[in-house]
């Protein structure tokens, strides 16, 4: 049996587009493997990685079943296949695939605007009807949940194979559950959300399954993995400043510290100036130059770019290390 780890990735669409662009970024460009019909990959330089290309809802359900060690799905997908059951953890928001899970109605139901209107209508349809209200959705879990949490009881769930916002109009349900990211789609479809009707915030999520198999070569893959997109994402954030300080630099480095910059190499021991090197945050960039200039830079001082910024202590790493114990 294969001691590699598996990472299993969307298989198509925007999502696969995004995930590869997010590897690619941190320098882990991702191929087909060779014989693999479209269903494996591999990623440059990492060999212990096996790559399983799947659609996002088989992500979350592989990683609830421990058929994949990692993968990137929606939070979305993962809180309605995984109801709290502790069998997947999330390790890391990746910036994109973003879409909200909300509750909408009829934009002809004027009076209706709050959870607590709607459970008035609820109610109202059941007197007046003798049958429950219905809900269209696919998210059968998070609605149940959070119509609980609202107190609601007077409905009854529709499961959507297909278009969910068509429902209304098609006669199939009086109101959804459903995604959205802008809400032009269920404005073209006459709905609007509920002011307190956004159940879920959702993006693309790199998770980890606690049911899978975590042999000591899978989890010093996975740390390998991790440590290499966190020290890009540090990079994209930082820049790395060089400064000639003279005299007494101990002042300079505590006053750019309290901004969160830190040294990375300094002059050799008993040289009471020299040039310093420091990791600084982006946005605190021209703050630090000047602290630096007003407590005895001299000369030039230079900022630039790097690729990747790796922590004697990874924060995403320990992370994991706490989420999986293996």
């Amino acid at each position: 049996m294969s001691d590699k780890l598996i990472l299993a990735v969307p298989s198509k669409g925007r999502l696969q587009e995004q995930a590869n662009a997010y590897f690619a970024d941190a320098g882990l460009p991702m191929s087909k493997a060779a014989g693999a019909r479209g269903y494996r990959a591999v990623i440059a330089g990492m060999p212990q990685i096996d790559v399983m290309l799947l659609s996002a809802s088989e992500i979350a359900s592989a990683l609830i079943s421990g058929d994949a060690h990692l993968g990137i799905t929606g939070e979305d997908l993962i809180r309605e296949t995984e109801p709290g059951d502790g069998k997947v953890a999330l390790v890391k928001s990746l910036g994109f695939g973003f879409a909200d899970v909300v509750v909408a109605v009829p934009q002809a139901w004027i009076d209706v605007s709050t959870m607590a209107d709607l459970d008035d209508v609820c109610a109202a349809f059941y007197q007046r009807h003798r049958r429950r209200l219905r809900i269209a959705t696919k998210y059968v879990n998070l609605t149940r949940m959070f119509f609980a949490r609202a107190g609601i009881a007077d409905y009854r769930i529709v499961e959507s194979a297909g278009a969910t916002e068509g429902a209304p109009a098609a006669g199939a349900a009086e109101a959804i559950v459903d995604i959205t990211t802008t809400g032009a789609t269920l404005a073209a479809n006459d709905l609007k959300t509920l002011e307190d009707g956004t159940i879920l915030k959702s993006q693309s999520h790199l998770a980890a399954s606690l049911s899978a198999k975590w042999t000591g070569h899978c989890a010093s893959a996975a740390k390998g993995l991790l440590a290499r997109l966190a020290a890009r994402e540090r990079a994209k954030t930082s820049h790395v400043l060089r400064a000639r300080l003279n005299g007494k630099p101990d002042a300079a480095l505590q006053a750019v510290a309290k901004i969160g910059a830190s040294v990375l190499s300094k002059p050799a021991r008993g040289n009471s100036g020299g040039e310093y090197s420091l990791l600084c945050p982006n946005d605190k960039l021209a703050e630090a130059i000047t602290i630096l200039r007003r407590r005895g830079a001299s000369g030039s001082v230079t900022a630039q770019t790097v690729d990747y910024v790796f922590e004697t202590e990874d924060p995403l790493v320990a992370a994991f290390e706490r989420l999986v114990k293996a």
